[in-house]
């Protein structure tokens, strides 16, 4: 989908971070942006400052663990913008920074509803109405470049197991869709600038239980361990990611990748499936 200009877009979790950044840029290309957030207030802040430079936008309030909510939606983005050509199903959470023992099923449970279900239950609601605009329409989900990689310096197991199952279903739904004109990208940054443990908290269900408070520190030092090499942190600002995913769309990129210098991680990862593949020959 090469021409962004005067589609409509709809990016959940777009009240802050990275789908700030992407609904500013999407905005910023001409395109008619929903912005939606489970709180909807943030929603409407970025809705007005894509409003502000001139650009067309519009809040809605989404739970995207909620089908109802989901709907609702769907048919309120067709009332008033006509239909979608994009979605950027970007809505995610971070649960808890630890080791896995730590993680309790409720983590578990929330980090799934959001960041896997979710997205499955946001293209669900979305998927008619890009049918009727393909081929001009395409499907962006977000993942984590711990989508690619684990790293026990980075104790964050159930997200990243979350972001596998992202990257997964998004490969599977390029294939599926390729047919019918719509295409799929899934977003695997490195470490942006947001806040995300204070929304994931804030908006934690109470059946999901008490977010813990985040062991920043022990990750930032190196959770593998006092012997073992601090992971390597690049930051980026959310407005920088913006950008990168409307280059990507245009060229219909599969991985939307925003820091370059991970890959000797990623890389690293599949030199040890090379050598699994390799003794599983017998060679």
């Amino acid at each position: 989908m090469d021409d962004l200009n005067g589609r409509v877009a709809v990016v959940t979790g777009g009240g802050s971070g990275i789908g700030r950044g992407i609904a500013l840029a999407l905005g910023a290309e001409g395109m008619t942006v929903a912005v939606a957030d489970v709180r909807r207030a943030s929603a409407e802040a970025v809705a007005a400052e894509i409003e502000s430079a001139g650009r067309r936008a519009f809040a809605i309030g989404l739970d995207v663990t909620s089908v109802e909510s989901l709907a609702a939606a769907a048919k309120e983005v067709a009332a008033r913008a006509g239909g979608v050509n994009l979605l950027c199903a970007n809505a995610g959470v971070l649960a808890r920074i630890g080791p896995l023992v730590d993680h309790t099923v409720e983590d578990w449970e929330y980090t799934l509803a959001v960041n896997v279900m979710g997205i499955v239950k946001t293209v669900g609601a979305f998927l008619p109405a890009l049918r009727e605009r393909a081929p001009e329409a395409h499907i962006l989900t977000t993942a984590s470049l711990g989508g690619l990689v684990s790293d026990v310096r980075a104790p964050l197991g159930a997200y990243i197991a979350s972001k596998y199952a992202c990257v997964g279903y998004s490969e599977m739904l390029r294939a599926e869709l390729a047919g019918e004109g719509i295409g799929v990208s899934v977003l695997c940054p490195g470490v942006v600038e947001s806040n995300l443990m204070a929304t994931s908290a804030e908006n934690r269900h109470d059946e999901f239980g008490a977010q813990p408070a985040p062991q920043l520190a022990a990750w930032a030092g190196g959770a593998g361990g006092a012997s073992a090499p601090p992971l390597p942190v690049w930051t980026m600002a959310a407005e920088d990611v913006g950008p990168i995913v409307v280059r990507a769309i245009r060229s219909n990129r599969f991985h939307v990748l925003t820091h370059p210098r991970a890959w000797p991680l990623v890389e690293d990862r599949f030199r040890a499936m090379r050598a699994d593949f390799e003794f599983a020959s017998g060679d």
